[in-house]
């Protein structure tokens, strides 16, 4: 007995249909599937593309002139801007993390108090940062300020005209700036150290390991890699802060506690020298740079480790 195939029509499962036909895009996407993966896909180009590489592209175009540069170099007030930038970030960012290390353990404790204190803490961080440098400012000021009033009321005498000199304007800049950001970085580091197994806790109790012996031997190696990459963040930060050294202590007195972020907006709406400004900041970037590479690969090991 024979068996006869059946007859193929259009539209059956052996033929191809049209959508088969059609030309596929990028690994399987079809005509349509393509257009619609365009059309989610450009408005994030677009904004990419207007609010990163054309500022971006614009600024080195601005500060590409080489005499900018001579310019720049023949005037004392960037070599000063530069000098306080370093002692700016190098204490800033040094003493605020050695700080916020400290007191994410101060805050692992579980006492009720503490728990509620940790939430006072966080408020000069959740504050904006216009009155609340505007408050520092005011709280300095030598002749009605609290500071020295509290200073008269208690002992008797003045307190110095702080941001009217060139190192106690730069110290209370720094000041400010470690009392506005200590906050968040305390939680970053309470949650790595929240992170820490506490079945390592046990064994070195079991040990006898207390103390600063668990502190060295167990939280710093376990929150390193943690304390580097925040370090390396804050640097980055600390490198284009504005807010501080403008609202605390406004750069004086005479400009002498200008930091390179604020320089360069003197230098361009102040002076109305904008290329200017473009090229004193485009000055960083030669450290700037490098950091934020490290950074990445700092994290880039952090991923491959998990």
């Amino acid at each position: 007995m024979s068996v006869t195939q059946p007859a193929l029509t259009v539209g059956s499962a052996q033929t191809p249909t049209r959508l088969a036909r059609q030309r596929t895009w990028f690994g399987g996407l079809r005509g349509t599937e393509h257009m619609w993966a365009v059309a989610f896909a450009l408005p994030y180009v677009a904004v990419f593309f207007a609010f990163v590489v054309y500022p971006i592209g614009y600024g080195l175009w601005m500060g590409s002139q080489p005499e900018l540069y001579s310019q720049l170099f023949s005037d004392p007030r960037y070599f000063t801007a530069v000098i306080n930038t370093v002692i700016y970030v190098g204490v800033g960012v040094n003493v605020k993390m050695f700080l916020a290390l400290l007191l994410s353990g101060f805050f692992m404790r579980k006492r009720w108090w503490i728990k509620a204190l940790l939430v006072v803490y966080i408020l000069p961080w959740a504050t904006p940062a216009l009155p609340a440098y505007m408050s520092i400012h005011w709280l300095l000021n030598g002749q009605w300020g609290m500071l020295n009033n509290v200073l008269w009321m208690l002992f008797g005498f003045d307190g110095p005209i702080y941001l009217n000199s060139h190192w106690l304007g730069l110290a209370s800049n720094i000041a400010a700036y470690i009392w506005k950001n200590l906050p968040f970085w305390t939680v970053i580091l309470l949650a790595g150290r929240m992170a820490v197994p506490q079945e390592l806790y046990e064994a070195a109790d079991v040990d006898g390991a207390t103390g600063l012996r668990r502190f060295t031997h167990i939280t710093f190696p376990l929150l390193a890699n943690l304390y580097l990459v925040c370090v390396l963040l804050d640097t980055v930060f600390a490198l284009g802060d504005f807010n501080a050294t403008y609202f605390v202590s406004g750069g004086g007195p005479a400009m002498s506690t200008e930091v390179l972020a604020t320089l360069g907006i003197r230098y361009a709406y102040t002076v109305a020298l904008p290329r200017l400004g473009v090229a004193e900041v485009m000055t960083a970037l030669p450290v700037l740079v490098p950091l934020v590479y490290i950074l990445m690969r700092k994290l880039r090991m952090s991923e491959t480790q998990l």
